[in-house]
Protein backbone atom coordinates (compact mmCIF):
# COMPACT_ATOMS: atom_id res chain seq x y z
CA UNK A 1 0.00 0.00 0.00
CA UNK A 2 1.53 3.25 -1.02
CA UNK A 3 2.24 6.29 1.37
CA UNK A 4 2.17 9.84 0.50
CA UNK A 5 3.12 12.54 2.32
CA UNK A 6 1.68 16.13 2.34
CA UNK A 7 3.16 18.95 1.13
CA UNK A 8 3.01 22.72 3.86
CA UNK A 9 0.36 23.22 1.49
CA UNK A 10 -1.70 20.22 1.63
CA UNK A 11 -1.05 18.32 -1.74
CA UNK A 12 -0.38 15.32 -2.11
CA UNK A 13 1.15 12.90 -5.22
CA UNK A 14 -1.19 10.36 -6.23
CA UNK A 15 1.56 7.34 -7.22
CA UNK A 16 2.15 6.68 -11.08
CA UNK A 17 0.97 2.80 -10.89
CA UNK A 18 -2.50 4.09 -8.99
CA UNK A 19 -2.94 7.39 -12.08
CA UNK A 20 -2.15 4.54 -14.73
CA UNK A 21 -4.68 2.05 -13.38
CA UNK A 22 -7.32 5.06 -12.79
CA UNK A 23 -6.15 6.76 -16.20
CA UNK A 24 -5.57 9.94 -13.97
CA UNK A 25 -3.59 12.50 -16.36
CA UNK A 26 -3.00 16.30 -16.00
CA UNK A 27 -5.87 18.19 -16.00
CA UNK A 28 -7.94 15.51 -15.10
CA UNK A 29 -11.03 16.11 -12.59
CA UNK A 30 -11.51 14.40 -9.21
CA UNK A 31 -14.14 14.40 -6.75
CA UNK A 32 -13.65 14.31 -3.32
CA UNK A 33 -15.30 13.27 -0.12
CA UNK A 34 -15.27 12.46 2.95
CA UNK A 35 -16.82 8.75 4.12
CA UNK A 36 -16.40 8.22 8.00
CA UNK A 37 -12.36 9.50 8.36
CA UNK A 38 -11.82 8.39 5.09
CA UNK A 39 -11.11 10.40 2.15
CA UNK A 40 -12.25 9.42 -0.96
CA UNK A 41 -10.84 10.49 -4.47
CA UNK A 42 -13.21 9.31 -7.77
CA UNK A 43 -11.84 10.60 -11.03
CA UNK A 44 -14.27 12.20 -13.02
CA UNK A 45 -15.47 11.28 -16.87
CA UNK A 46 -13.89 13.01 -19.66
CA UNK A 47 -17.24 13.90 -21.20
CA UNK A 48 -20.26 13.57 -18.34
CA UNK A 49 -23.42 13.74 -21.01
CA UNK A 50 -22.06 11.18 -23.09
CA UNK A 51 -20.64 9.17 -20.00
CA UNK A 52 -24.13 8.97 -18.89
CA UNK A 53 -26.02 8.81 -22.14
CA UNK A 54 -27.78 5.10 -22.40
CA UNK A 55 -27.64 4.22 -18.77
CA UNK A 56 -31.26 3.61 -18.53
CA UNK A 57 -31.20 1.34 -21.87
CA UNK A 58 -31.21 -1.71 -19.64
CA UNK A 59 -34.41 -0.46 -17.76
CA UNK A 60 -38.00 0.00 -18.68
CA UNK A 61 -38.27 3.70 -20.04
CA UNK A 62 -40.18 5.95 -17.95
CA UNK A 63 -41.18 7.95 -20.47
CA UNK A 64 -42.84 5.00 -22.41
CA UNK A 65 -44.65 4.20 -19.05
CA UNK A 66 -46.14 7.93 -18.73
CA UNK A 67 -47.09 7.97 -22.54
CA UNK A 68 -48.64 4.51 -22.04
CA UNK A 69 -50.59 5.94 -18.72
CA UNK A 70 -51.85 8.80 -20.72
CA UNK A 71 -53.11 6.92 -23.85
CA UNK A 72 -55.06 4.67 -21.16
CA UNK A 73 -56.05 8.13 -19.57
CA UNK A 74 -57.48 9.57 -22.83
CA UNK A 75 -59.02 5.82 -23.68
CA UNK A 76 -61.14 5.93 -19.99
CA UNK A 77 -62.05 9.99 -20.59
CA UNK A 78 -63.33 9.13 -24.34
CA UNK A 79 -65.46 6.36 -23.14
CA UNK A 80 -67.04 8.32 -20.04
CA UNK A 81 -67.95 11.18 -22.86
CA UNK A 82 -69.13 8.88 -25.23
CA UNK A 83 -71.40 6.43 -23.17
Amino acid sequence: MPIVTTSSRGQIVIPKEIRKKLKIVPGKKLSIKIQNDHVCLTPLPDDPVDYFCGIFEEKDSLTQALMDQRQKDKDRESKKTAG
